[in-house]
């Protein structure tokens, strides 16, 4: 998550300042150079950026984004990482940083016409908004709340897998929250229509911003009542019941709040 000391902000700049801390994005993917994030002075071999902005400070610095589209040609001093894989090299607090970065980065390549009236939009220099040129309707970044649901069952926690994911991952169950639909009565019907069970006694975790591309994940603990695991068709490969001493062989990586979730749980139940 964004550190404490963060405050956001959003003011287009014409330059990249060398004594900041930089966001650099080569569409969806990150720039690095020698396993770090692209200094100002590394990113001199790349031609002028499609913007740049500073995207909030950290204590008395300032952070700034710069963002060159996926067709520019990276020099061989430079490299391009997938934001999710980032994690163990750059580290949390860069990573929530560049996570930010990377949904402001989204709003603005998929908000580039109105979808009122298909007229082409501007971005505003002085939020993180873009408004149309024709009929003036104004559109803000998407967040998209999810919540994850980890059902307890004595020591027994239901994990499943999604046909998305690594071979043998398996995680807690989740899913988007339906308009007009509260956070709990998401969590009950997604369980419902993922595997079948109902729950009781929901209690709530923590959240986190995930950036792929711009969801919110609000995490839940529940305790089992009843109802054998039945899979949702082409949205859940396989669930079951594990417990601390018979684990699947692969969790959630440390980046995501399922890990933290799912620890939390083991320790409340060892």
């Amino acid at each position: 998550m964004l550190p404490m000391a963060f405050i956001p902000a959003h003011k287009e700049a014409e330059y990249l300042s060398v004594d900041q801390i930089t966001i650099a994005l080569h569409g969806d993917t990150l720039i690095i150079c020698n396993q770090a994030l692209a200094s100002v002075a590394d990113l001199q071999a790349l031609p002028a950026a499609q913007y740049i902005i500073h995207i909030g400070q950290l204590e008395s610095q300032i952070v700034q984004m710069a963002v060159w589209d996926a067709a520019t040609p990276l020099p061989e001093t430079l490299a391009s990482i997938d934001l999710r894989a980032s994690f163990d090299l750059i580290g949390e607090m860069l990573w929530a940083l560049a996570g930010r970065a990377s949904q402001i980065a989204t709003f603005y390549r998929t908000h580039r016409f109105c979808g009122v009236c298909g007229a082409a939009t501007k971005p505003l220099t002085h939020e993180a908004a873009c408004e149309c040129t024709a009929c003036g309707h104004r559109v803000w970044p998407r967040v998209s709340p999810a919540v994850m649901v980890l059902i307890q069952r004595g020591r027994e926690m239901l994990l499943a897998r999604s046909p998305h994911f690594r071979e043998g991952m398996y995680s807690a169950l989740a899913g988007f929250v339906e308009p007009g639909e509260s956070l709990e009565q998401c969590a009950h019907r997604e369980v419902l229509e993922e595997v079948g069970v109902t729950i009781t006694n929901l209690r709530w975790f923590e959240s986190q911003s995930w950036a792929f591309p711009h969801s919110l994940m609000l995490a839940f603990f529940a305790d089992y009542v009843s109802g054998e695991i039945v899979c949702q068709p082409e949205e859940i490969e396989d669930a079951r019941w594990f417990s601390p001493d018979d684990l699947p062989p692969l969790l959630p990586g440390k980046a995501s709040i399922a890990y933290r979730l799912l620890q939390a749980g083991l320790k409340e139940n060892p």
